[in-house]
Parts: structure tokens; sequence; C-alpha cells
């Protein structure tokens, strides 16, 4: 059955081959009729209009006439955890196989080959011009931040970069496609041959390419219950905003060996790249997109399995959801002695299985060919050199230098590098004259407590670095107690000021006077005869609670130290 597929299209920019039609609406969204797919050749002018076009893409075969097995469908089944017995059993006897794919928006100001803007806008199809719609005549030019961004990340992942790279046409026909073609680099990627370093296991996995290409136009599907899932939807929206916008595809070899390493791989990728500066990389936008490729084959042999592509997986959860489970499944249908198929599934998230999209019978023919309108990249050897001298200190050199210098421990170090804002206000806040391990301590406890509560990130924050180590010295001078800095600490974060003129202010300084504070304590132990008879009688644990009286006493303001050596000097006596 065809679905229907509605292309938004601002007028301006309506192909000079329906100009006039009556199929372009008051509103200017052009849309199209349903029909079914007849297996013919479109014209040159019909292919160019493609983002008008009147059909879903071919399929590439349909599933009709085999097993729900042997096509690799299966029904509804209950949830199951990453470490379930099926699971377990599968991996004792089969060794997967497992390769990534991550689709990489860099951070530019413009599109791959055209002035049009990358920045994101409410009214499908605005920032499109006769460029990025494959319009006939219309010229690409390389915008060489793409270059640069893609080079610098190729260089965070220890790639060789090519001083000579090639951009290539990469064929195929689908409607999110206007031009029938991708501007890619299949032959001569501008970087190749690099790694990346597990945190939890120092595990390396391997880096087979990183290349240049430009991204497709944007589908959302629609229907009763979609919920923007394309499995459950009735017809689809096609928004050429996203076309043409650069993107680096990073392939790694197939060193992965299941759901749990594919996540912390996609989640350590993420992080290098921010640090970078070569995206934001936030799923939720579709800014890093992976598929991944899996496959299983019985334990001590060498022969590659049957290769399934995992595709539309929108978190790392799903990542890790879906290869188990692709894992489970295939070894199921290779225990009832069938084959693997080869072919491309989707994350059902609300099934919590894997679906079939489509099934392929061979390696797709995409008919690469050098792109004729863009000439190879030659890049000098001293701007490569420039551009490995811009290069920040990467998440994995941070997490070394945080425990060799600052004797924090691997997790602590961890978890302050995992972002470049937490990494530089924990740097700041030291330069300032933090003790790293108490800057340490308030940055991943209270402050991110306040953060989360408000649902706030950590640049919202109005507690400075500076002023954080003004605390920390407040603490560390006892002039303050920690209870007190804790009671400040959602001000501070929100409101922002300096605590030493609030303390100041507000008359919060610790009482250190020995004589005060007996005076205090003898009148806590006077108010509590039962509990000093008993303290009396061998009850030591009671000591504790004169400690609290007595801070309580002294409206939280009591030195702790010198109040515990009164108390023990008059309880003792």
């Amino acid at each position: 059955m065809a679905r229907q597929v509605v292309a938004f299209v601002n007028p301006a920019f309506v192909s000079p081959f329906l100009r006039g039609t009556s199929s372009l609406s008051a509103a200017g969204s052009f849309i199209v009729s349903r029909h079914i797919y007849d297996g013919t050749t479109p014209s040159s002018a019909a292919r160019r209009c493609v983002h008008m076009s009147t059909t879903q893409a071919p399929q590439k075969k349909a599933n009709q006439g085999r097993s729900k097995k042997s096509r690799g469908g299966s029904g509804k089944r209950e949830k199951k955890s990453s470490t379930s017995p099926g699971l377990l059993r599968a991996l004792q006897t089969y060794e997967p196989i497992i390769g990534m794919e991550m689709h990489v928006q860099l951070a530019t100001k413009t599109k791959a080959y055209c002035n049009c803007s990358t920045k994101p806008v409410r009214t499908p199809n605005t920032n499109i011009c006769p460029v990025c719609m494959g319009h006939p005549g219309a010229l690409p030019v390389v915008n060489s931040k793409v270059v640069e961004l893609a080079a610098k990340a190729g260089m965070a992942l220890g790639c060789t970069i090519a001083q000579y790279s090639r951009f290539d046409r990469k064929n195929y026909y689908y409607v999110d496609t206007p031009k029938n073609y991708q501007i890619t680099q299949d032959m001569n990627p501008i970087a190749q041959k690099g790694s990346l370093q597990l945190a939890s296991s120092g595990k390396k996995v391997g880096i087979t390419r990183l290349h240049m290409e430009e991204d497709s136009a944007k589908m959302q599907h629609e229907g009763a219950g979609a919920a923007g899932r394309l499995t459950d939807s009735t017809h689809s929206l096609v928004d050429f905003n996203r076309s043409g916008i650069p993107l680096i595809e990073i392939v790694s070899e197939p060193d992965i060996s299941n759901g749990s390493e594919a996540a912390e791989y996609g989640q350590e990728l993420q992080r290098i790249l921010r640090y970078v500066g070569t995206s934001d990389c936030n799923m939720q936008d579709g800014s890093l997109r992976c598929d991944v490729n899996i496959s299983i084959r019985p334990r001590g042999t060498t022969n590659f399995g049957t290769k399934v592509e995992l595709k539309n997986l929108n978190s790392f959860a799903s990542v890790q959801k879906s290869i188990d489970f692709e894992i489970e499944r295939q070894a199921n249908i290779l225990d009832d002695g069938d084959a693997v198929q080869m072919e491309t599934r989707t994350w059902d998230e609300k099934a919590n299985e894997t679906k079939t999209m489509r099934v392929k019978e061979g390696a797709s023919d995409y008919r690469y060919f050098p792109e004729p309108d863009i000439p190879p990249l030659q890049i000098a050897r001293e701007t490569l050199e420039k551009w490995r001298k811009d290069m920040p200190e990467l998440p994995s050199q941070k997490r070394e230098r945080y425990q060799a210098e600052f004797s924090l421990s691997s997790y602590d170090a961890f978890l302050l590098s995992d972002d470049v804002t937490t990494a530089q206000y924990f740097e700041d806040s030291i330069e300032a004259g933090a003790d790293p391990k108490q800057a340490a301590n308030w940055i991943m406890g209270d402050i991110t407590k306040v953060l989360k509560n408000e649902k706030i990130g950590l640049r919202l924050c109005k507690l400075t670095p500076k002023n954080l180590a003004n605390m920390i010295s407040l603490i560390d001078n006892g002039i303050i107690s920690g209870k007190i800095a804790k009671d400040l600490i959602q001000e501070l974060v929100l409101k922002g000021g300096v605590p030493s003129e609030i303390v100041d202010e507000r008359d919060l300084k610790l009482i250190s006077d020995p004589e005060v504070i007996r005076e205090i304590v003898a009148k806590v132990i006077e108010e509590n005869p039962k509990e000093l008879s008993a303290y009396k009688d061998g009850k030591s644990r009671l000591f504790g609670f004169f400690v609290g009286k007595s801070l309580a006493a002294s409206g939280g303001k009591g030195d702790p130290v010198t109040t515990n050596n009164v108390l023990k000097e008059l309880l003792d006596d």
C-alpha cells in the first residue's frame, strides 16, 4: 500500500516545471496524491522535481510470501533487560560483530554547498535555494568551514588527514533527496584509520573512515498514534530546510561486542566532537544520528554472519536495547536452523523490538562517480598544522590530567570531564584558588542538585567559579560551616552574590569563642536531664544528640570543633 507524501514548499522556489499548475495551494503547500509506484524511471525533469513527487520511494522487495521468522518479523514481546536469560544464552553461543555509522551535523552557519542558513526555523521549506533543491544549472561551492571542522574531527579521533580528497555523487532515488543524488566522498575521504578508546575498559575501537557529505530533507511521519514514528504513520511530510546541511559520517571498524559497548562508543564520540566544537551532537535534535550494522557468528569461527542494519536510533539507550534485542533475535533464528536475512530494521520504542523496514537482496549499487561540479580538494600542509595547533585538550586527556594533577578518583575525573562547560567551570574555580577536591564535591553534589531541580544547565548558574572559590575559602578558614554553605547554595546558584559579603550582611559567621559556646552547651545540658543521666549510665551515642541540640541552639553558627570539645569537657566532668 502506498503512503501519502506531502511537501510544504515556499512558492518562491517552486520548480519552473510546475509553476502555474493548479496543484499549488493558496497556502503555498504542494500536496501530492497517493498512488502505487509502477517501477518506471521518471524523466529528468520529474527527477529534478522529486521534492514534489507523487510517490513514496519504491521499496526494494515486498515481504509478501515470506514467513514471519524468515523475514525477521516478530510479534509483541515482553520488555527484556540487557541481561535477559535469552541474551545471556545467545552470548554464550554466538559472538556479535558490531560496527557503527555516526552521522554528525556540523556546526556551520551556512549549508555545505550554498549560502542558505542552517539555523533551525519553525516554517518548513524556507531555508532553501536552487542549489540545495537541485534545480538545473545551479552549481555547488564547498563551504570551507565544513572542511575545517571535518579535518579537526578526524584529528581528534587520531585519523590520518588527507591533503588530497575528492567529492563523489551517490545516486539514489528517494523523496527526501531533491537532486536524486547525494554529494559525498567515496574513494578519497578526508580522514581514515583512527581509533577511539572506551573509558570504562580501555578497549580501542577502530575508525575506518570519516568523510564529508550533505544531509537529506527531514521526513515528518504522521497519522493516528504515530508520534513521529515511521512504523505507525499513515503519511509523511517533507521539510527541505535540512537538505544540504553539512554532515560528516564516521564509520567504525566492527570491533564492538555488545550493546553496552556500542552505547559507550557513541557517548565518547559525542563527548569528543563537542570538545572540538564540530557539532552540538544533540540526538534529540537530529544533529547526531547513528546506524548499527550487526551480525553474529558461532564462537570460535572466523566467517562473518549475515549483516543486519539498524536505523532510526534516537538515543544511546535505544542503541543498547536494539542491539541486545537483535543479538537474541538472530540467535533464535540460527538455533532454529534458519538463515538470518540481510535487511534494514528500525527500533520500535513502543513495542521494544526491532521491525523490518526493507529487505536487501544484495549490496546497493549507488553508481558512484566523481562530482563533476566540485574540483578535488588540496589542503596545504601549513593549514593542517594550524588546525592541529588549535585543537583543545580532549576528554581522555583531561581525565588523565585530573587524576595526576589533582589526585581525583577516576570516577570524579570522568564526571567533571564529561561536559566542556563543567570541565571549564571546575578549572576556573581552581584557578580562583579553590581546593580541587572540594570544588569537585560541590560541583558534582549540591550545585548539580540545584540545577537538576530547577531543570537548568550550568551555563545558567549564577554562582561563578570565583565565588565558589570564595565560599570554599570561608569554610576552610572556619568562618562558616559546611551547613551554612549548604543553606546558601540554592540562593547562590539561582541568584548569585559574593558569599563573604552575604555572610557579613546576615551575621552568619561561626561562633568560635569557647566561653560563648560553653554558655550555650551548659544550657542544653540543663534542659535535657533525662538524656544526661542516660549518657552518664553509658549510652555514649547520646553525645551526638547533645551536639545536634547545641548547634541548633547556636542557630547553626556554633563552630563544630569547639562545640565538640566543650561538650566532651562538660559531659565527662
